[in-house]
């Protein structure tokens, strides 16, 4: 039996001897199965290592522990190869080598590919990239979630976002968003018999005063890319305007945003508001004295997720 090996880096021109040599291997293509049928290397074998199911796939096409499994994924900027023999390793698999490079080295290397689709150009699929267009607002797919705090507790509830618009001009976004703030209601007091006068409370004067001011508005002035948009961080910086109580305030965060397969846009946001900027200033301290048990925190956090069509 040959030494034991975990991840060890080999060249494609060392993987391609090994195969010309006809070295009993297994070879693994960890990446997707959609990217598996569009191209790979020749006797390689799928198992994605995205799947909680990533050691179960390998198990059938090798179930012997002392197997030489050659690893490979898309390129040297991803860890695919790599994350794939440490779970081997923990699974008790003691012969895994990395293609170093992944696929993408092989095909430079100028060694055959098989496929569906070998020469249609490669996407990573780690940056945003948005073309021209105006999008709708799926108020149904859409949500804010509302955060307020206090010494005692915390609460939290929805608010419904009514409709809304989004353009992209060049990689710049702007839009518009209508929120219904009679549609405000608390989910963590719920079933309690103080759920409904929360509620009312903060469609009164002491906070929302839906009654004279049931919209509120959100526009985004600006929304520009950061250097490098990843699919998986905050990857745009929004400028907008709030418009609370007939108050206008600018308000400024970071949101991420992706394409769907259907080319619609989603992002989620995650930010405070101080609420004594709209003139909400019910239990602030900075405004009143005495406060004793009607104390309640400035800050509100909020967490939103638009789904434009």
């Amino acid at each position: 039996m040959v030494e034991s090996k975990i991840g060890k880096e080999m060249s494609p021109e060392e993987l391609h001897a090994w195969i010309d040599g006809k070295k009993t291997i297994y070879i693994i293509d960890v990446l997707k199965v959609d990217n598996f049928t569009k191209r790979h290397i020749p006797n390689a074998m799928n198992a994605c290592v995205f799947e909680v199911t990533f050691i179960e796939q390998v198990k059938s096409i090798t179930n012997n522990k002392d197997s030489i499994i050659v690893l490979y994924g898309s390129s040297n900027k991803s860890v695919d190869a790599a994350t794939a023999s440490e779970k081997l390793e923990r699974n008790g698999y003691k012969y895994t080598y990395i293609l170093k490079g992944g696929i993408e080295a092989w095909r430079s290397a100028g060694l055959t590919i098989e496929g569906e689709a070998v020469n249609e150009p490669v996407d990573p699929q780690t940056f945003l990239k948005l073309e021209n267009r105006s999008y709708h607002v799926d108020t149904n797919q859409s949500a804010i979630e509302w955060r307020g705090r206090n010494p005692n507790t915390t609460h939290f509830g929805t608010v419904k976002i009514v409709n809304g618009k989004l353009a992209v001009r060049d990689g710049i976004i702007t839009g518009m968003f209508e929120i219904d703030m009679d549609s405000i209601i608390n989910i963590n007091l719920e079933g309690d018999e103080l759920q409904p006068v929360l509620i009312a409370h903060l469609k009164s004067d002491d906070f929302f005063l839906t009654k004279i001011f049931p919209k509120a508005k959100f526009g985004i002035n600006q929304a520009i890319s950061v250097k490098k948009p990843y699919l998986s961080l905050p990857n745009y910086k929004v400028n907008g305007t709030l418009e609370l109580r007939g108050i206008k305030v600018q308000q400024d965060f970071v949101a991420t945003i992706v394409r769907t397969p259907e080319d619609d846009l989603v992002a989620e946001a995650h930010f405070d508001i101080d609420r004594t900027k709209w003139g909400v200033i019910y239990g602030s301290a900075r405004f009143y004295e005495h406060l004793g048990m009607h104390l309640v925190f400035d800050l509100i956090s909020f967490q939103v997720r638009i789904v434009a069509r």
